[in-house]
């Protein structure tokens, strides 16, 4: 069974760098997933792709972040990284890692896109 976990600060300042780690276990099961995505859904709004990391190691950001957004990959620990530089409380979102079988680059996401996701972890920008 395939299991996502996300972990970093939950409350960041303002013009931060905010850095996040999703760490995967599963095994074998993973060897199937070939796109890992960072996808974040802020308060009162929907699901929001900012970028992911292909098996092939190319790396897909969202342009709509204007540059910010850094992805990366630890395949020895079984974990990939968000950086996400210059935040300001728009930023404010619960933040998901999620992984799946299709490479997919709409800025809007659904439930389904995805076939595995970790269960999110609140991120607050404020001073």
């Amino acid at each position: 069974q395939v299991q996502l976990q996300e972990s970093g600060p939950g409350l960041v300042k303002p013009s931060q760098t905010l850095s996040l780690t999703c760490t995967v276990s599963g095994g074998s099961d993973t060897t199937n997933l070939i796109y890992w995505s960072w996808i974040r859904q802020p308060p009162g709004k929907g699901l929001e792709w900012m970028g992911g990391i292909h098996s092939s190691g190319s790396v897909f950001n969202n342009p709509s972040l204007k540059s910010r957004t850094s992805i990366s990959r630890d395949t020895a620990k079984g974990q990939f990284t968000l950086q996400l530089s210059s935040v300001t409380p728009e930023d404010t979102a619960v933040y998901y890692c999620a992984s799946g079988r299709t490479l997919r680059l709409t800025s809007v996401v659904a439930r389904s896109d995805y076939d595995y996701w970790g269960q999110g972890t609140q991120v607050t920008v404020s001073s």
